[in-house]
């Protein structure tokens, strides 16, 4: 959490840059606010400032109407404390929803009172107490920007008895749902869209071209202003679509005709699709001593780390593209999901496909596709060690146990492995020191070796991944799946 003075200095500024990283609690109103807050400023001796929505909460004030804390972006800079991640990854997943935390203790190798004395030391509050503040904020959000009936609202929520809902929310937010739905005014039916803020800069046009060039056919569809993606949740098919909004720092998501208990997972999976949570300021302060990284920067300040919907996708897709072009890959990719993927009823033309999973690739003829003999292995290995649980994609895990994991199997260099956690998990560390493009840029015309690309980036650390971003765009078009 920034200092008393920087807390003060962003209230003040309504510096967008600090929104997610501390909440503005107001004595005389018993409101808590993020810092770009358009509500007059209260007097310096009414405020105190908490490290997150939950501790705000917890100390008994409720979320702003105006500012609306459930916008937030979260604060990267939890990433670089592993065990606090690994914790709110599991947290993220929904581990408390149907356990207690003390099995997220347990997940984590932790006694159920150091977990806690870690949650509290640093975001302020319990764990179940920033499970429950996530979930009302949630359905605040849902309650103010969509038409979903309230039942349906709690089931997203996490909610199965709408009694306990309706109670819950009057105690967080003050006023029960039917009276946030009466003061919020009408909201257009049809398709759900909500908003999802981010810390500018977002270069979006960017992000899109280079989801773009890596589409799956049949699967996505993505063009200079949307991402659009038919997706299966609790075994029915809609369509996502992914927009910016002109004026705000914030992304629209339009949800479809979806699954109500599907929408947290599914907001997840897009906020890190598009690297929402990220905390510009701190990685470009780590990089900018790099001349090379520097100029970069200055070119594309709103970079991002561009992810993958499904991690197994991305792996495939790795595979699929070794010593090989994009635009190789991609027709490799459009004949894998033809042949071997599920032909979805009811979705329009060209986003009507689902991915194969592990499980039908394990003895796919995969040469059939005309797929080199030792690919066709790898790719296979690779399911297989999905299917059997040996390789997963949970941001739970380190970096280099991913690794580890990863290059244990036939075919699978650090380079793949590094460009799978990049892509798949948004691993903000992750550098394939073996990229062909890495080395040449580096070397400015000459070529450096694997080694001393490594060696280079180490004073990067822990935010490789964007010095990777920067480079790739500092480079010719490059001819390698990079």
């Amino acid at each position: 959490m920034p200092t008393h003075d920087q807390c003060e200095q962003a209230r003040l500024a309504r510096d967008a840059r600090f929104d997610g990283l501390f909440f503005t609690a107001v004595r005389s109103t018993g409101i808590y606010c993020r810092p770009v807050c358009p509500a007059p400023p209260p007097r310096p001796r009414n405020v105190s400032y908490y490290p997150s929505a939950a501790a705000a909460t917890a100390a008994g004030y409720r979320p702003c109407l105006r500012c609306r804390p459930e916008l937030s972006p979260d604060d990267a800079s939890l990433l670089q404390d592993h065990t606090l991640h690994r914790a709110l990854t599991l947290l993220n997943e929904g581990i408390l929803q149907d356990q207690s935390a003390a099995a997220l203790a347990t997940a984590m190798g932790l006694s159920a009172r150091q977990l806690q004395r870690l949650f509290v030391a640093r975001l302020g509050a319990t764990p179940a107490q920033l499970h429950s503040t996530r979930r009302l904020l949630l359905a605040k959000q849902l309650l103010t920007e969509t038409a979903l009936p309230v039942t349906q609202v709690a089931l997203a929520a996490g909610f199965n008895s709408l009694r306990r809902f309706n109670s819950a929310f009057l105690e967080g937010c003050g006023m029960p749902p039917s009276a946030l739905r009466r003061q919020r005014g009408a909201v257009n039916g049809g398709e759900p869209v909500l908003r999802l803020a981010y810390r500018p800069p977002l270069d979006f046009s960017a992000m899109l071209a280079f989801l773009r060039r890596r589409s799956l056919p049949g699967i996505e569809c993505i063009n200079e202003n949307s991402y659009q993606r038919v997706i299966v949740a609790n075994g029915s098919a809609s369509l996502i679509r992914v927009t910016a909004d002109p004026k705000r720092p914030e992304l629209r998501l339009q949800l479809g005709t979806t699954d109500p208990r599907a929408i947290p997972a599914i907001v997840a999976r897009v906020r890190r699709v598009f690297d929402l949570d990220a905390d510009l300021t701190t990685v470009h302060a780590s990089l900018e001593h790099e001349p090379l990284l520097a100029r970069g920067i200055a070119q594309r300040p709103g970079l991002r780390i561009p992810g993958g919907w499904d991690g197994f996708e991305v792996a495939a897709r790795a595979v699929l593209g070794q010593q090989v072009s994009v635009a190789a890959a991609t027709t490799l990719a459009r004949r894998l999901v033809d042949r071997f993927g599920e032909h979805l009823p009811g979705m329009p033309e060209g986003l009507d496909r689902q991915f194969p999973g592990p499980a039908t690739l394990v003895e796919a003829p995969l040469e059939s596709i005309g797929l080199p003999r030792t690919r066709a292995a790898t790719l296979r290995a690779v399911a297989r060690a999905c299917a059997e649980g040996r390789l997963d994609f949970s941001r739970a895990q380190t970096l280099e146990h991913f690794v580890q994991q990863a290059t244990a199997l036939p075919g699978i260099g650090p380079w793949t492995a590094h460009y799978m956690a990049l892509r798949a998990m948004g691993m903000p560390d992750a550098f394939p020191a073996g990229d062909l493009v890495l080395q040449q840029v580096l070397g400015e015309g000459q070529r450096l070796s694997e080694r001393a690309t490594e060696a280079r980036s180490q004073a990067w650390r822990p935010w490789r991944a964007y010095a990777v971003l920067h480079l790739w765009h500092l480079s010719a078009e490059p001819t390698k799946e990079s």
